[in-house]
């Protein structure tokens, strides 16, 4: 296999399956065909069209909408169609930056095709003999990729609160990175994807950052999300993304981006055009 892979296992769906979600009057989402039978059954809520699907115009506020939409959430969990619950809300907004028109648990996000937003940190330290970067190991226990490689620290983004806020909140979290230093994580960009998984879409965009930890630095879980970490000599770390799909899956597009940024995949990689453009192919959003 090679880097490629992974920017086109991220990418995977058909976008002709699906039908955008408007809510009020903007494009919000996309709705797989094979959802439109379970969101059919609440007409008060939902107007089916051939070409889209329209939440109720009367629900004229973001607070009304979520309001009417949460209890219909939580049956489709009970039915087992939303697995995963987190009792944690996303914004929904076309644009990042915008007012949300609702909020939407988590959990239902790929559901709806929403775009979603998460923090990843790529934790690093310069030895003597070179560069390293801490991997973690995910907790087998947890429902989503368990036993799975993952970045140094990464969460979701949740609605109430700004990216840096929330760097230093999943830091403390999963590494017990204290708060100063995980100030001094650098934002360095963003990657997207686009992919069809459980029946719905993810469009999701990873707002990345760097921290260089000092050498005597040893993360340490926290809670339960994280097993151990390890410190791994970077060329480790670029050969298990490059032959391997031990990382989960998103992560490995973070990781390619830090190997392009510090010159470890350099334009002699015969991919490396189609890498470069395909970490950011999506930034836009779906294109139907």
């Amino acid at each position: 296999m090679a880097f490629i892979d992974h920017i086109r296992a991220c990418n995977a769906h058909d976008i002709s399956r699906f039908r955008p979600l408007r809510i009020a009057g903007r494009a919000a989402g996309w709705i797989h065909d094979g959802s439109i039978a379970t969101l059919a059954r609440r007409p008060d809520l939902f107007l089916i069209q051939p070409h889209a699907v329209t939440l109720n115009r009367d629900l004229a506020t973001p607070r009304q909408r979520t309001a009417a939409l949460e209890p219909f959430l939580r049956e489709l969990k009970d039915e087992g169609l939303i697995k995963g619950w987190r009792d944690e809300r996303y914004p929904v907004a076309p644009r990042w930056g915008e007012a949300p028109l609702m909020s939407i648990e988590r959990a239902a996000v790929p559901l709806f095709g929403v775009r979603a937003y998460g923090v990843h940190l790529t934790g690093f330290t310069r030895r003597q003999d070179g560069l390293h970067v801490w991997v973690a190991t995910r907790s087998r226990t947890k429902p989503t990729y368990p036993g799975m490689l993952d970045n140094t620290v990464a969460g979701g983004q949740p609605e109430g609160i700004s990216l840096a806020d929330n760097v230093v909140k999943e830091c403390k979290e999963e590494a017990s990175i204290p708060e100063a230093l995980a100030r001094q994580a650098r934002p360095i960009g963003i990657v997207t994807y686009c992919l069809e998984h459980n029946g719905g879409l993810k469009p999701d965009v990873l707002f990345n950052y760097d921290l260089e930890l000092p050498e005597d630095f040893v993360p340490r879980p926290h809670d339960d999300e994280i097993e151990h970490f390890e410190l791994w000599p970077v060329q480790r770390v670029l050969e298990r993304v490059r032959d391997t799909f031990d990382f989960k899956y998103n992560c490995n597009l973070v990781l390619i981006d830090f190997f392009i940024r510090h010159g470890l995949i350099d334009p002699e990689e015969p991919d490396y055009i189609e890498l470069a453009a395909g970490l950011h192919a999506y930034a836009d959003g779906p294109r139907s």
